[in-house]
């Protein structure tokens, strides 16, 4: 497929509107991306594995199984260095019982209570299912943990993560600065560069 002739279609394996839109702003009108929602799947993709490279990948191939068509799947993680790396592939479930995001981010900041060294990384790993072919793509960015949340932007634990080299969190930063330095930006910026070429 040509990408000037026609519009390219991707499924990206996500049903999170927040991570929809961050995807949307970069690939803007280059490649059509659709979600879940719009192709009208409903199954709980599985994620069972201990790398975030693992899951990405289980996610990725079981809705290309399924759909028969050319699709990407993530998985994304804070990976906190006094902590041993976690939450980490159990980011968007750390905290189990409740699960939901402001659980997580307020386990974490009891976890650091009392810790000075705060830092942290986000990573991403996209898996893309191309043609028939897997391709992998990784985005990683440093900073570290702040005392309280801050701010109202973003979505997850980016109230408490202040990305090296600014003073705001991810969720006090202009998103339109947080889409080109972040994790996902990263890692879809690489993925945008290899289809430039491929499709």
């Amino acid at each position: 497929m040509n990408m000037n002739s026609k519009k390219a279609v991707l499924i990206f394996a996500t049903r999170n509107e927040h991570k929809l839109h961050e995807v949307h702003r970069i690939f803007q009108n280059i490649i059509q991306i659709k979600s879940l929602h719009d192709c009208g799947f409903n199954e709980v993709l599985p994620e069972t594995h201990e790398k975030l490279e693992e899951n990405a990948e289980e996610k990725l191939m079981a809705l290309a199984d399924a759909l028969h068509q050319n699709c990407f799947a993530e998985d994304t993680g804070l990976e906190i260095k006094a902590l041993n790396g976690k939450p980490g592939v159990y980011s968007a479930r750390y905290a189990e019982k409740n699960q939901s995001p402001l659980d997580n981010l307020y386990l974490v900041l009891e976890q650091m209570k009392d810790i000075k060294q705060r830092n942290a990384r986000f990573r991403t790993v996209i898996a893309l299912y191309l043609n028939e072919k897997v391709y992998k793509f990784e985005g990683i960015i440093n900073g570290r943990i702040t005392d309280k949340p801050r701010g109202n932007k973003g979505f997850g634990y980016d109230p408490v993560f202040v990305p090296d080299g600014y003073n705001e969190t991810f969720a006090e930063l202009d998103q339109d600065i947080k889409s080109t330095i972040s994790h996902r930006a990263i890692a879809f910026n690489k993925m945008l560069t290899f289809l430039r070429e491929e499709l």
